[in-house]
């Protein structure tokens, strides 16, 4: 069976770069947020959403992720609730996708919520990606065209940077694009081996 590496970092450490360079030396990689997002529009996760966030966050039967966020990430509980009805569908999910890899040394299973979700338990081995407080900002705010305040409020959700690397087996330092893609190729090489 193929080892499970999880690959963590807060929002906008660079998990998406360092996934992307894994890729490209043909390791397969799952991403948790993207897969989140095609399980919250099966007829069983609107159902649920639908009974405990209410009609409002809905435009017609499509879920408006930026309602919904704006309850989420301002009420722990609510994040919560949302969470256990989306991570078990994504773990499920997940076991399907594996199922394709089985027979291959490694994948990465990329999640921002790794450790906070309780997903890092599954993984062979961790990854958490790390990279200056202000230049992740920096790279939030021209990517989501979001405030300074939002990212900051969702920041308050996740573990710090400290917590994860206490958990880690490896941490990319991703502050230049060259350095990082070093780092991946080490790392590459040393998963190679275990």
């Amino acid at each position: 069976m193929a080892k499970i590496i999880g690959l963590t970092g807060g929002i906008g450490s660079g998990k998406t770069t360092v996934a992307k360079q894994f890729e490209s030396l043909g390791v397969p990689v799952y991403i948790a947020d993207e897969a989140a997002k095609e399980v919250a529009k099966t007829p069983e996760a609107i159902a649920q959403i639908r009974a405990i966030f209410g009609s409002e966050i809905f435009d017609g039967d499509q879920i408006n992720r930026q309602k919904l966020a704006n309850i989420v990430f301002g009420d722990t509980e609510k994040l919560q609730e949302l969470n256990h009805i989306i991570h078990p569908l994504v773990k499920q999910h997940f076991d399907k996708w594996l199922e394709e890899y089985k027979l291959l040394p490694f994948v990465i299973r990329e999640a921002a919520i790794l450790f906070e979700s309780g997903s890092y338990l599954d993984c062979d081995t961790i990854i958490t990606v790390t990279a200056p407080l202000e230049l992740r900002i920096e790279r939030v705010v021209n990517r989501d065209n979001t405030s300074r305040d939002a990212i900051l409020k969702r920041m308050q959700n996740q573990w710090t940077d400290e917590m994860k690397i206490a958990k880690s087996d490896f941490v990319i330092e991703n502050s230049s694009l060259e350095s990082t893609k070093n780092q991946v190729t080490k790392i590459y090489s040393e998963l190679q081996i275990l």
